[in-house]
Order: C-alpha cells, then sequence, then structure tokens
C-alpha cells in the first residue's frame, strides 16, 4: 500500500495560476483500492487501480463535486463541497483523489481513508468535515 493524505504539489503549483477558480472548475473524486500508489506528487487522475465500476453502482472517473465553495475563516482560506455519496453501492475503496476535470484532470488532493472502506449494496458516502480554519478539508493559512 502507497498511499499518503496530502494535498498534491501541481495544486500548490496550480493556485498560482490566474486561471485557477475552483468554483467555477468542474471538480471530481475517484475511489481508488488498497493497492493505489497515491501522494503529494499524484500529478492528475489515473485509472490504475481505480475501484471498478462493474456491477458496483460506481462510474470510472467518480462523482462530480456540487456546491464547491471558497470561503476564509480569520486568515485561512477553506475548500468546502457536499458530501459525495454513491447510493445502492457495492464498492471497497481505501482512498480518494480529487482532481480539477477542467485543468487536464490536474490532482488537488488525495484523501487516505486510513484503511479499506466497504459498503454492499447500500451508501458508500465520503463525510467531509466543517468548513472551517480547524476542520476545513483543504485549508490555506
Amino acid at each position: 500500500m502507497a498511499i499518503s493524505q496530502a494535498i498534491t504539489v501541481v495544486f500548490k503549483q496550480d493556485l498560482m495560476s490566474p486561471s485557477s477558480n475552483l468554483e467555477a472548475a468542474t471538480l471530481k473524486c475517484a475511489l481508488y483500492d488498497n493497492t493505489a500508489t497515491l501522494n503529494q506528487n499524484t500529478a492528475a487522475y489515473t485509472t490504475a487501480n481505480e475501484i471498478s465500476d462493474s456491477g458496483t453502482n460506481y462510474t470510472t472517473g467518480g462523482a462530480t463535486l456540487t456546491n464547491v465553495a471558497i470561503s476564509v475563516d480569520g486568515t485561512t482560506a477553506i475548500f468546502d463541497c457536499d458530501n459525495v455519496t454513491f447510493a445502492n453501492a457495492t464498492i471497497s475503496a481505501q482512498a480518494a483523489l480529487i482532481y480539477n476535470n477542467s485543468l487536464a484532470n490536474a490532482a488537488i488532493a488525495v484523501l487516505d481513508f486510513g484503511g479499506v472502506k466497504t459498503s454492499t449494496n447500500g451508501t458508500f458516502e465520503l463525510q467531509f468535515p466543517n468548513a472551517d480554519a480547524t476542520n476545513g478539508l483543504i485549508r490555506i493559512a
């Protein structure tokens, strides 16, 4: 297993781009099994070790993030979006990759679940934390 939770280097670089506007972009979240190699050096979305879309109610490429918002809490910028849900799904996943589909599938963040999480013909949901300076999913202080 080579999954390491991180904000990706390519995302840090993209933040300096004048065209970086996460609220206007199409952002996606793909799920990966426990054999994936994902870390701060992951540059873009990949299908390598992405979970199967065969009979799982999961589509290759993952789900589109909804209600993406950037806010500020004190001096910390915070990324937020709605939770990601796959209904009636049979899924086993260890990690997720958030990526910018509008920017050549550039990787934004790797989320390590800390172990394989499963659903069997039920709801598989990624519940994101409150959007504040202490808990936000992605925070830049």
